[in-house]
């Protein structure tokens, strides 16, 4: 892959997934001006820290088809609040929302409990 500058990737990407942590540079890196690069048929996932995403300004993006639907495995406050923007994203379909478990697939559990399991061995020599 060729690196880009990050309107490239907003104005090219069909599908845009963070994968981020939360610091100065990605806190409210998805706002308006982000959305309005991007594609109107591009898919944006969010599954690093919820404070990258400006929710109201995501709201808006889904409601006025600046883009076509969005991911999110984490929000800016967990579990969700009742006046969350997002709960007045008007097309339900264009939003699927997890509860912070995106990286609990079975292989992921199975593969975290035979670490688990491991370490115990090796610390009581057994």
């Amino acid at each position: 892959y060729t690196q880009v500058d990050f309107d490239t990737i907003l104005r090219e990407s069909d599908i845009l997934s963070v994968h981020a942590p939360l610091n100065e540079y990605t806190n409210n890196l998805m706002d308006i001006n982000a959305f309005s690069k991007m594609k109107p048929n591009s898919i944006f996932i969010n599954v690093g820290r919820g404070p990258i995403v400006n929710e109201t300004d995501l709201t808006y993006a889904l409601n006025n088809n600046l883009i076509a639907s969005a991911g999110l495995d984490v929000l800016s406050v967990e579990p969700m609040s009742p006046d969350n923007p997002l709960l007045n994203v008007n097309d339900k379909d264009k939003l699927l929302i997890t509860p912070h478990i995106g990286w609990a697939s079975i292989e992921a559990r199975t593969n975290l409990m035979q670490i688990i399991s491991g370490q115990i061995k090796e610390f009581f020599s057994l």
